[in-house]
C-alpha cells in the first residue's frame, strides 16, 4: 500500500511538472496578433528611422538651426528625457488596468509624439529669428520626446504577449525579417528630393521632407491603435500591491545586480555610438558623393543581403546561442567599417567624381559588407534583453520591464545625448556651412578636409560602436547548462504564479455568487 500510495505520489509530482513545461511550451499567438505585432513595430521601425536619418539634416539645413545650438538642444533634451524616464518607468511598472499595463500606452502618448514630430519637419512661415529657431526646435524635441518615453511601453510587449520563450524567439525573427519590406520608405525621400525639384518649381526640397514626415506620422498612429486592439498580455505578473510592496530603491538594487541586463545596458551604450556615422550620412551622399540620390541607389544594393541574413540570424541564435550570436556580429562589424575607412570612398581616382560609377560601386560593395551584422544585432539583441528580464524574475520573482527600460534609458540616453552633441559639433569642427539655392534647396561643399572628415565621422565610430558591442558579451552569463536551469526553474515559478491567480478569481467568484443569493 505504502509503494502504491509512493508510486502515485510520483506520478502526480511528474504531472504537476508537465503541466508547468506545458505552460511555457504552449503556442498562444494568433495570426492577427502577430500582425498587429509586426505592424505596430513596422510603424515605428520607420518613423524612428526616418526621424534619425533626416532630423539633424532638415533642422541645420532648412530651418537654418545653428550647429552649435543643434548640438546644445540634443544635450538639454537628453537631460530633460532622463528625468522624465524615471517618472514614466515607474508609472508604466505600476500600471494595471482592464486593457492590461503595457497597451494602454499605445494610445495615450499619441498626441504628443504626433506634435512634436509635425513641428520637427515644420519650417514656420515668415522671418525667424535665432532665438525662436532654438525656441522651436527645442519645443518640437523634446514634446516628441516625451511622447515617446510613454510610448516606449510597446516596446515591453514582446516580454508580455507570451511565456513561450521559443514563440517569443521566433515572433522576434518574422518581425524582422518584415522590416525588411518597409524600410525602404524613407530611403525613397532623397529619391523624391533630388528628381521633383527638376520636374517641377512647386516642388520643393522643404516641402518634400515635411509631407513625407506627416505621412509617417499618420501611418505609425494609425497601426499603434490597430495593435491597442489587437494584442493581448499574457505573462503573469505581480499584483499592484505586490508592486507597492516592493520599493524603488529594492527594485533598482535587483537591476544592479542583473549581470546580464548589465553586459546588454553596457553593450548598447557602445552601440549607440554608431548614430554619430548615421548622422552624417546626409552629409556623405551630398557633399561627397554628389547626390542625395546616391544614398537611394545605395540602399537598393545594401538592403538585399538582410533577406538572408534575418532567417541566418535565426539559426545563428539557435545553433551558437544569442550571446555568441552578438559577439560575432559586433567584431566582424569592426573589421569590416575600419578596412572600408582605410581604403577610402575612391580608390579609384584623386577625387570621387574621377571614375565617379566605379566609386560609387565600391562604396555600395563596402556598405553592404558593413551592414551584414546589423540584422543580426536586431534579431540577437531583444531575445539578450528577454533573457535578462527572465534572468531577474528567476533571481527575485518580479518582472520590472519598464523600470529596468528606464535605467536602460538612462545609458541610451546618455550615449545618444553624447553621440546627438557630437553629431552637431563634428559639423562645428569642420566648419561645415549648409548651401542652398535661390530656391532653398541644398547643393554640395568640395572643401577637401571637410569631406575626409565627414568620412571619418562616416566610417570609425561605427567601427568602434560595432567591435566594443561584441566584446561586452563576453561577460554575458546565460548560456550552457546555467541557461537551461533557469528556463525549468522559472516554469515553476509562473506556473506556482498562475495557480495562486486562479484560487483568487474562484474566491472572487465565489463571493459575488454568495452575494448575489443574499440578495
Amino acid at each position: 500500500m505504502a509503494d502504491a500510495a509512493t508510486t502515485q505520489n510520483l506520478t502526480a509530482e511528474v504531472e504537476a511538472e508537465l503541466d508547468k513545461l506545458a505552460y511555457t511550451k504552449k503556442n498562444y499567438l494568433t495570426p492577427k496578433e502577430i500582425a498587429a505585432y509586426v505592424l505596430v513595430n513596422f510603424g515605428q521601425k520607420n518613423l524612428g528611422q526616418f526621424t534619425s536619418a533626416f532630423k539633424e539634416f532638415f533642422m541645420i539645413q532648412f530651418l537654418k538651426l545653428n550647429t552649435t545650438a543643434y548640438a546644445n538642444i540634443n544635450l538639454i533634451a537628453s537631460i530633460y528625457d532622463a528625468v522624465d524616464d524615471t517618472i514614466s518607468g515607474l508609472i508604466i511598472d505600476r500600471t494595471r488596468t482592464r486593457w492590461g499595463r503595457v497597451r494602454p500606452f499605445f494610445i495615450l502618448p499619441l498626441p504628443l509624439w504626433l506634435i512634436g514630430g509635425y513641428m520637427m519637419f515644420t519650417v514656420p512661415g515668415g522671418h525667424l529669428t535665432s532665438g525662436f529657431k532654438i525656441f522651436w526646435a527645442t519645443t518640437a524635441i523634446i514634446i516628441y520626446g516625451l511622447g515617446m518615453s510613454y510610448f516606449g511601453a510597446w516596446g515591453l510587449m514582446i516580454y508580455n504577449i507570451t511565456p513561450n520563450t521559443n514563440e517569443r524567439n521566433n515572433l522576434i525573427t518574422i518581425t524582422k525579417f518584415f522590416e525588411l519590406f518597409g524600410t525602404w520608405l524613407p530611403s525613397l525621400v532623397p529619391v523624391l528630393v533630388t528628381l521633383l525639384p527638376k520636374i517641377s518649381s512647386k516642388f520643393t526640397m522643404v516641402g518634400i521632407y515635411s509631407g513625407f514626415a506627416y505621412f509617417m506620422l499618420i501611418l505609425a498612429a494609425a497601426f499603434s491603435v490597430f495593435g491597442f486592439f489587437n494584442m493581448r498580455e499574457r505573462v503573469p505578473l505581480m499584483s499592484r500591491e505586490e508592486m507597492n510592496e516592493t520599493s524603488v530603491l529594492e527594485s533598482i538594487k535587483n537591476i544592479f545586480s542583473n549581470r546580464p541586463l548589465l553586459v546588454t545596458i553596457l553593450a548598447e551604450f557602445f552601440n549607440n555610438f554608431k548614430a554619430v556615422g548615421g548622422s552624417s550620412e546626409q552629409y556623405f551622399w551630398l557633399n561627397n558623393s554628389g547626390s542625395l540620390m546616391n544614398q537611394t541607389i545605395c540602399g537598393l544594393f545594401t538592403g538585399i543581403p538582410n533577406y538572408v541574413m534575418v532567417p541566418l540570424a535565426a539559426k545563428m541564435v539557435k545553433k551558437l546561442g544569442a550571446r555568441l550570436t552578438a559577439i560575432i556580429a559586433g567584431v566582424f562589424g569592426f573589421v569590416a567599417y575600419m578596412g572600408l575607412y582605410i581604403i577610402g570612398y575612391h580608390p579609384f581616382g584623386q577625387t570621387f567624381e574621377q571614375n565617379k560609377i566605379f566609386n560609387l560601386a565600391f562604396v555600395i560593395f563596402g556598405l553592404t559588407i558593413c551592414g551584414l551584422p546589423n540584422k543580426i544585432i536586431q534579431v540577437a539583441n531583444p531575445i539578450l534583453t528577454a533573457e535578462a528580464l527572465d534572468w531577474m524574475e528567476w533571481k527575485h520573482g518580479l518582472r520590472n520591464e519598464a523600470l529596468v527600460t528606464t535605467v536602460q534609458g538612462y545609458f541610451i540616453k546618455l550615449a545618444t545625448s553624447i553621440t546627438g552633441w557630437l553629431s552637431g559639433m563634428v559639423l562645428t569642427w569642420i566648419n561645415y556651412i549648409p548651401l542652398t539655392d535661390s530656391l532653398g534647396n541644398a547643393i554640395p561643399q568640395t572643401d577637401p578636409k571637410m569631406l575626409q572628415g565627414i568620412w571619418t565621422v562616416f566610417c570609425v565610430l561605427p567601427a568602434l560602436a560595432r567591435g566594443l558591442y561584441g566584446v561586452s558579451f563576453i561577460l554575458y552569463p546565460i548560456h550552457g547548462k546555467l541557461q537551461q536551469e533557469m528556463i525549468v526553474e522559472l516554469a515553476d515559478i509562473r506556473a506556482e504564479r498562475l495557480k495562486e491567480q486562479e484560487k483568487i478569481n474562484a474566491a472572487q467568484a465565489e463571493a459575488g455568487l454568495n452575494n448575489s443569493d443574499s440578495e
